[in-house]
């Protein structure tokens, strides 16, 4: 039992370790971050309710996390292929087209839940 405890906390670390390392190196995750906690200000400010947070905490989560693994294909695939390889591109595109659905998911849900109390 204690193995198994202590291989979770390990997890717990190596988790929290990835997350301090996007922060601190990756500008799309610090931007994100960012546009992230304008939201969270402006749903304080607005008081929306429990529904509108769910859906919001929700879409900035799908962002974060989406946007956090196309910074780890391009890692991978950069490691794999340091130079410019046109299949390596595709790759790279392909995950960056993820990260675009869950922005424009995002930003959905952002005009469902703000445009009533903007207008």
């Amino acid at each position: 039992m204690s193995g198994f405890i202590i291989g979770r906390i390990k997890s717990i670390r190596y988790a929290v370790k990835g997350l301090f390392l996007l922060l601190a190196t990756e500008n799309a995750i610090i931007t994100q971050s960012v546009i992230a906690l304008i939201f969270v200000g402006l749903g304080f400010y607005l008081d929306i309710d429990r529904v509108e947070w769910a859906l919001q905490i929700l879409a900035i989560g799908l962002v974060l996390s989406i946007e956090s693994l196309n910074t780890a294909v391009e890692k991978v695939c950069d490691f794999i292929h340091p130079e410019h390889h046109e299949k390596i591109g595709f790759i790279k595109d392909i995950a960056s087209g993820a990260v675009t659905f869950a922005a424009l998911t995002a930003f959905a849900v952002a005009v469902l839940i703000y445009s009533p109390y903007l207008m």
